[in-house]
């Protein structure tokens, strides 16, 4: 079987991987067919976080149910999947308590544990990480349905931490696929003053699309200040899609006394939280990884039901062949967000 590994800086590679087999009785074994290149996938690829040589990579992929293991009761061989970036085993204190990503007999697709960016993979726990589709699932809609894996999931838990409410007022803070998404799960939320701040142009259209209501550039002059300006004295809630020093102080800056800022960007070069300017005005930060399977039934209802379609944040398909381009154009940000195909499957 072929798996994407990542083998030095700037250097992934199609390889042959042992084939995916049953190791416990919750597991199943899935073919890809569709995976996607994430914006966190880069920063070991910049050599921005650490990795090591030869970690397998992709953590958004739907695919078929090739087998499963005898205590596999909700899953069945021929269903279509839709996988949660983290798979867990459904039972424990943190998946009771609605963080399935912390788990603690769970993981995340890729590095030590099968990649999405594959043919095929192993899922342990497979009933309590999969959402079986209909199996009448054409190719347009398979594509609506791949961003529930990570990133349309990871935008809506920004809008859900940051307290966004129907008639309400929300910054988003990022124009990469996550940042984009938060602007569509505001708009699905119902909030009616929706403010992008995007750092490339060329993504402005996109964000109006999904529901902007302005669009402002995090480098522009006086941007925080405007944004003060257009919300009355700040936003209450503060979607923080970047991860960066930046996209944080520009956060707080945006925030108004008492609102919160939800912050789902993986912090990279984040160096300090300035917790007076917090404490003073009574602001609030909350922080975390998505716990993207709690999310889902409920996008995944949304997509086959025809409300919901954030497949525009694909900007370009490759098969897995090509998988060293996908991640070049992505790193170059010639592309939002990049589908990868299983070779030889038509589209």
């Amino acid at each position: 079987m072929k798996g994407t590994v990542l083998h030095g800086v700037g250097d992934v590679r199609l390889v042959d991987v042992p084939d995916p087999v049953i190791c416990e009785p919750t597991d199943a074994v899935v073919r890809v067919s569709l995976a996607a290149v994430c914006g966190s996938d880069l920063w070991p690829y910049r050599g921005l976080e650490a990795f090591r040589p030869g970690d397998r990579m992709g953590h958004e992929w739907i695919g078929i149910v090739e087998e499963t293991g005898p205590e596999v009761a909700r899953v069945r061989k021929g269903d279509l999947v839709v996988a949660p970036f983290a798979f867990a085993d459904g039972g424990c204190p943190a998946c009771r308590d609605g963080v399935p990503t912390s788990c603690g007999r769970g993981g995340f697709w890729g590095g030590a544990d099968d990649g999405g960016q594959a043919e095929g993979l192993r899922v342990p726990f497979a009933d309590a990480t999969l959402v079986p589709i209909r199996s009448d699932v054409d190719d347009d809609l398979a594509r609506r349905l791949l961003p529930l894996t990570d990133v349309m999931a990871t935008g809506h838990h920004a809008t859900v931490l940051a307290g966004v409410v129907r008639g309400g007022t929300v910054v988003v803070i990022g124009d990469g696929a996550v940042g984009l998404c938060a602007v569509l799960a505001a708009r699905r939320t119902g909030a009616e003053q929706i403010i992008s701040v995007v750092r490339h142009p060329d993504r402005a259209d996109l964000a109006r699309r999904f529901g902007a209501t302005d669009v402002l550039h995090a480098d522009g002059p006086g941007t925080a200040e405007l944004v003060v300006e257009r919300t009355g004295g700040g936003a209450g809630s503060v979607a923080e899609c970047v991860g960066t020093q930046s996209a944080l102080d520009l956060a707080l800056a945006v925030t108004r006394p008492g609102g919160t800022i939800g912050s789902v960007g993986v912090p990279n070069g984040v160096t300090q939280v300035d917790l007076y300017r917090f404490f003073r005005a009574n602001v609030g930060l909350r922080a975390g990884v998505a716990p993207v399977r709690v999310y889902l039934d409920a996008l995944v209802a949304d997509v086959l039901g025809g409300t919901l379609d954030p497949s525009p944040v694909f900007t370009a398909e490759v098969p897995l062949d090509d998988i060293a381009g996908a991640y070049r154009a992505m790193d170059r940000r010639e592309e939002i967000k990049v589908v990868v195909r299983r070779s030889g499957e038509s589209g």
